[in-house]
């Protein structure tokens, strides 16, 4: 190549140079080309993902000096995901307890799970019913979640 030949050159050749070099850096866009329309090109092919087709745009512009170019790379859809088996779950049982005279949430939870103190399980499964835990009433009917 002569020293004159970068002068010489089609604007044609100057953007196939170009694609020639984009396609070897590896970017992951496939079908590379472009449709030249005067001083306007049009890249066309498929890029890996939206930086690859924005890597692909800033070097071309780089390389070749033209009117305008439009990046037409297309980015494929992710593939869809495989359908997952959906797992069996029980749902999770309750019981309901009726209460009486004297019955706090305490005194419930110790009767069910053994330990006073886990009184807020039982309060946030009845918060429809319930505004304070402290505050029963006899004759209420209580979900007791497992």
């Amino acid at each position: 190549m002569g020293f004159f030949d970068k002068f010489t050159k089609s604007f044609e050749d100057k953007v196939n140079e170009a694609l020639d070099q984009i396609r070897g850096m590896g970017l992951g866009v496939t079908g590379l080309g472009a449709m030249v329309e005067g001083k306007v090109v049009k890249l066309t092919g498929e890029a890996a993902d939206m930086q690859a087709k924005a890597k692909v745009m800033e070097v071309f512009n780089r390389l070749v000096d033209t009117e305008n170019t439009f990046n037409m790379l297309t980015i494929p859809a992710p593939e869809p995901a495989a359908p997952v088996a959906e797992e069996v779950v029980d749902a999770p049982t309750e019981q309901l307890y009726e209460v009486v005279s004297g019955d706090t949430l305490g005194g419930i939870s110790k009767k069910f799970y053994g330990n006073a103190g886990k009184y807020m399980k039982i309060f946030e499964a009845n918060r429809d019913i319930l505004d304070d835990p402290n505050l029963i009433k006899v004759g209420q009917k209580l979900r007791i979640p497992e």
